[in-house]
């Protein structure tokens, strides 16, 4: 018997967007919600101090990169991610798919699984649906993910055919797994994704069969790989009328304010995305008023907070003129205020959303945002 991990609190009346509670081994994660993507078991530049400050309830981390190093050995050693991490509220693990997918050159794909070399010794190794899940319960996932095959923005429908039939395959491999593993005592939840690529009966396909699966929660893979924003949005929104209600949807890999803005009117909960700390390594903030690179010399004098509307400990401390000296210098000080901001940002943005959505009020707040957010005022 699958357990019901979903609870719909309100629905918002213009939209799909909703307000739930996930309940998950380590604690319970309100939605809409933005994970921090933590790959080899920590938010880079971020420490899990600053996250649990910041309010976080969940962080995703990576199968493929934790097999590799330090292996899912040492972490069950260390007692699985919480204690090697000494993270102890969720984890959400992906199964490494994307990954290996995007290592191209470097794999193989077969009906069994798939063979790819390590992007740091050239070793091969081999993922099975079967010991990927095995891979996730050493981990101690919270949420695992199934092992998929992504397919890229332009390919021909033939490959998305080969590549949702394999997909739907190991679904079923990894279903069965997982239920093993439950057996044997274990607590996460597993997620199946959906796929077809940017072909509409596929999609519809793929959303209707992981439906009919009564798992925990649902994922929606393959999009945000190279697509044009329309088409997302497009696809998104057709896949997401073929989905329950009574599960949690989480879609992979998104976390720009637009995306997350669109994903949230089509009734997703769930996202993640490497983004805003990559960026923040780069210089760049978000603010309320838009993208601000903070490398620029009109920053050399100014005295005002980063985001005058932000009540992060950063914009509360510290002017746009220190914040442009430490990124010019290369001081690692400047990712990690950039980090902590960046994901501040989001984190209230999305404090805001779930205000908003249980107040009937998301697309008026979803249009002052972007009005604000596209002013370039700063």
């Amino acid at each position: 018997m699958i357990k019901e991990i979903f609870e719909l609190h309100h629905k918002d009346k213009d939209t799909r967007a909703r307000t739930g509670v996930i309940h998950l081994p380590h604690g319970d994660v309100e939605t809409p919600v933005f994970m921090p993507v933590g790959t080899k078991g920590t938010v880079k530049a971020v420490s899990k101090d600053s996250l649990e400050e910041i309010g976080f309830e969940i962080i995703l981390a990576n199968t493929y990169h934790l097999y590799l190093r330090p292996g899912a050995d040492i972490v069950q050693e260390n007692g699985g991610l919480h204690g090697f991490t000494k993270w102890n509220k969720n984890f959400l693990t992906d199964s490494g798919g994307f990954q290996v997918f995007s290592l191209s050159g470097l794999r193989k794909i077969t009906d069994e699984g798939v063979t790819f070399r390590s992007d740091i010794d050239g070793s091969r190794h081999l993922f099975t649906p079967e010991n990927v899940v095995q891979t996730q319960v050493k981990l101690n996932s919270d949420i695992q993910m199934q092992l998929d095959v992504c397919t890229g923005f332009d390919v021909q429908r033939k490959e998305a055919e080969r590549s949702l039939r394999i997909t739907t395959d190991w679904t079923k491999r990894a279903l069965a797994e997982w239920k093993r593993q439950q057996e044997n005592g274990y607590l996460g939840n597993l997620f199946p994704i959906v796929q077809g690529n940017f072909f509409e009966d596929l999609r519809k396909e793929s959303a209707q069969f992981v439906s009919s699966l009564n798992t925990p929660g649902i994922a929606i893979g393959g999009l945000s790989v190279g697509e044009p924003a329309d088409v997302f949005e497009k696809m998104l929104r057709y896949t997401v009328q073929f989905l329950p209600e009574n599960k949690p949807l989480y879609v992979m890999g998104i976390g720009t304010p637009e995306y997350i803005l669109e994903a949230v009117a089509d009734g997703i909960d769930m996202f993640d995305c490497v983004q805003p700390t990559r960026i923040a390594r780069h210089g760049l903030y978000f603010s309320h008023k838009g993208m601000v690179s903070i490398k620029q010399k009109r920053f050399e004098h100014d005295l005002s907070p980063l985001d005058k509307e932000c009540n992060c400990k950063v914009c509360r401390t510290y002017s746009r003129s220190y914040l442009r000296h430490i990124f010019r210098e290369q001081e690692i000080l400047s990712s990690m205020l950039a980090s902590y901001h960046n994901l501040y940002f989001l984190h209230n943005m999305i404090k805001e959303i779930r205000e908003a959505i249980n107040n009937d009020r998301f697309e008026e707040y979803r249009k002052n945002f972007l009005e604000n957010f596209h002013s370039n005022e700063i």
